[in-house]
């Protein structure tokens, strides 16, 4: 599969070329259907000469390329329906009926904030053509007689979805987010996010206004489900979403396309889909006001010296935006110094600090050094030696018998050894030249006033 991604330098499009080049070259191994021979990668500094190449070989076109700040408003229209005007003559030209994809924006509903937006109106006229583009095939279909079916398959058209026709899928974005996305270009969480970690001013003009925004990593997973023909379609009331039924949403049956006989259903089943669902969406966004970015952003901005790690469960708005403010570090900002506790016995250092889940510690120990010989009532740790040579050893303060459990641990064999409430632990360096390197997970963060920590030697 050959695949042209128009707009390739842009955001959206670097996420997605990058994507797709690991996929070709198997490191992405999530799918294993998906054969890429080539990704085209189409700017405004390529040829026109190379677009026609392009647009002959593409088995599927991405088209991402567009105006988002123009020196005047009539470029709005010839960035954003010429272009796209360009590409469809392009591949009539060579006959090539391949799947291709539009990315529009929610502009393009011209409704409510949107109503007087003449990016809007140039997105909403690349939408119109692409969508005369698919009911010109459609109604060429239906009054094709069978010498011209013959014809068609020899132009390879039968090989798409609804047997007849070019598959189009028009995306109407929101606000996206993510890696590589320009600051102070159209992104406000691009802008916020460089803000906070360059220490430059930023202005929230109304906190309580609610984005809806969509990741990049979610929107490039959506496209490659649309590249296997798995797209989410919709349609649109404004900019509410009206998600397609499963058994509608991938459109016409694709079944059994090479039999004659049943050229007309795919033809009609292509035609419903085409009118009931002719946009396409990503069913993964969130709506989150500028204040809570902002305050989010304010946290990670501290990280370096509270050590808190934000929460960031799986999926949740945070996890991706604490991804996307950390692509925006500059160099001096990416290493920063942590406290070392240093004494004559090694040294002891913080690493981080969670809201719910403890902390984590790095411990080093000068050679025959004994460190630790306290115990806890509710703290619990994990010692896990990962260099040197050292000996565990605890007690359970009421046992009569006094005996003492010993684990002999090395960074050769690394393993994990609780800390049991209860019990007086030490851990002592083994070696007579080299330090003893051990990481330490608590389950609580330190607290001075009530450090849960009784001296009592092993």
């Amino acid at each position: 599969m050959n695949i042209l991604v128009t707009g390739a330098k842009g955001f959206v499009g670097k996420n997605l070329c990058a994507a797709l080049k690991n996929i070709k070259d198997g490191k992405d191994r999530r799918f294993p259907e998906l054969k890429i021979e080539a990704v085209f990668e189409y700017d405004i500094d390529s040829t026109p000469e190379e677009l026609d190449q392009y647009c002959r070989e593409a088995d599927f076109v991405f088209n991402l390329a567009g105006v988002n700040r123009p020196q005047n408003q009539e470029e709005f229209m010839q960035g954003n329906f010429g272009f796209a005007s360009t590409l469809l003559d392009t591949l009539k030209k060579h006959h090539n009926t391949c799947p291709v994809m539009l990315s529009s924006s929610q502009q393009a509903s011209l409704t409510g904030r949107f109503g007087n937006s003449e990016y809007g109106r140039s997105k909403k006229a690349g939408e119109d053509l692409f969508l005369d583009y698919e009911r010109d095939f459609l109604r060429n279909a239906d009054n094709a007689d069978g010498a011209d079916n013959a014809n068609l398959r020899d132009q390879n058209q039968l090989a798409q979805s609804a047997g007849l026709v070019p598959r189009v899928l028009i995306y109407r974005f929101p606000n996206l987010f993510g890696k590589w996305c320009r600051p102070n270009y159209n992104s406000a969480v691009a802008t916020f996010c460089n803000a906070f970690a360059n220490d430059l001013p930023y202005t929230v003009n109304d906190p309580s206004v609610e984005l809806e925004l969509l990741y990049i990593d979610d929107l490039v997973d959506e496209m490659i489900a649309g590249l296997q023909g798995k797209e989410h379609r919709c349609e649109f009331n404004g900019l509410e979403v009206l998600p397609a039924p499963a058994d509608d949403a991938d459109g016409a049956d694709d079944s059994d396309l090479l039999n004659a006989d049943n050229q007309r259903n795919q033809i009609e089943s292509a035609k419903s889909a085409c009118t009931k669902y002719r946009y396409c969406y990503c069913p993964i966004t969130h709506k989150v006001t500028l204040g809570e970015i902002v305050e989010l952003l304010k946290s990670f901005a501290e990280q370096p010296k509270t050590l808190m790690i934000p929460e960031i469960p799986s999926g949740s708005f945070a996890k991706k935006l604490y991804s996307t403010y950390l692509s925006y570090l500059p160099y001096e900002k990416t290493a920063f110094d942590l406290k070392m506790n240093v004494d004559d016995r090694g040294s002891f250092t913080e690493l981080v600090h969670t809201l719910n889940a403890g902390q984590v510690s790095i411990n080093i120990s000068k050679p025959g050094i004994t460190k630790g010989q306290h115990w806890h009532n509710t703290k619990f740790e994990q010692f896990i030696v990962v260099k040197g040579h050292g000996l565990i050893q605890q007690r359970n303060l009421n046992d009569p018998e006094g005996k003492v459990l010993e684990w002999e641990v090395s960074g050769d064999h690394i393993q994990a050894v609780h800390m049991l409430p209860g019990y007086t632990h030490n851990i002592i360096n083994l070696s007579d030249t080299e330090d003893l390197v051990t990481v330490m997970y608590c389950n609580e963060i330190f607290d001075a006033s009530r450090p849960d920590t009784f001296f009592d030697p092993v």
